[in-house]
């Protein structure tokens, strides 16, 4: 356990954690545990007996000060090619279930996509889209807008500005939310566009990598077991009220 030591450097007995806000209620610093996703983290590392410090870092930025060794891990990122070749990969936090969201008087269903040209689809700046939806961007069949957060696609798609949006059941279904319209005005693919795993990430370059892995993937097995993880997926999230951080 040597070589695990020395990874958390000066804050030893503690992993220093990194994730970014408002990605309700996955993670967020104005929800109630930091957010799912937060919390299963947490208790994953408290069931392997390691403490956790969490701070908050734009994404960009937390992601990189974590590849510099500023920080042990982050999550909760989706593969992709360049990440495998920094960065090791736990177990999944979580299964994401990507599905459009819509007008209800103008509901889109995957297969529908290709039939109309022009489509305005509302995706965060920086979010990456599914191989088949960034063909139809790149085929000028959809025409993609890219605000800095979920919550304004939802609030654009309401004001008819923007057509659709692409997002995880989840995340989507909190930000219809975030516009307080009833949900009767909203339409949610029937169809699953696909389905993501997202998963805490540490540096391979950090000493001790594969044992923090392999220290996080056996405690989040044990709250799996033990029935805590759903329980704390299926916690409805709520805000924190005003000035409560």
């Amino acid at each position: 356990m040597l070589s695990l030591a020395v990874s958390l450097g000066a804050h030893a007995g503690n992993v220093r954690l990194v994730t970014g806000d408002d990605y309700a209620p996955l993670t967020g610093r104005s929800l109630e545990g930091d957010g799912m996703l937060s919390a299963v983290v947490r208790a994953a590392f408290s069931r392997s007996g390691l403490e956790t410090f969490l701070a908050w870092q734009p994404w960009k930025r937390g992601y990189l000060m974590t590849l510099r060794g500023e920080y042990d891990a982050t999550f909760p990122y989706i593969r992709a090619a360049q990440r495998e070749r920094d960065f090791l990969y736990s177990a999944p936090l979580y299964v994401s279930e990507q599905h459009l969201f819509s007008r209800a008087a103008d509901s889109v269903e995957y297969d529908d996509l290709d039939g109309v040209t022009g489509r305005r689809l509302c995706h965060p700046l920086g979010w990456q889209l599914p191989e088949p939806i960034q063909r139809l961007v790149d085929q000028g069949v959809l025409v993609r807008h890219s605000p800095t957060g979920l919550n304004a696609c939802a609030q654009l798609l309401l004001l008819g500005r923007d057509d659709v949006f692409l997002a995880d059941l989840q995340l989507g279904t909190f930000a219809l939310r975030s516009t307080e319209a009833p949900r009767l005005r909203f339409h949610v693919s029937n169809s699953i566009v696909g389905r993501q795993t997202m998963h805490l990430i540490v540096p391979r370059n950090r000493a001790g990598a594969e044992e923090l892995i392999e220290r996080f993937d056996r405690g989040l097995q044990a709250i799996r077991a033990s029935g805590e993880y759903q329980r704390l997926l299926d916690r409805p999230p709520a805000r924190l009220h005003d000035g409560a951080r």
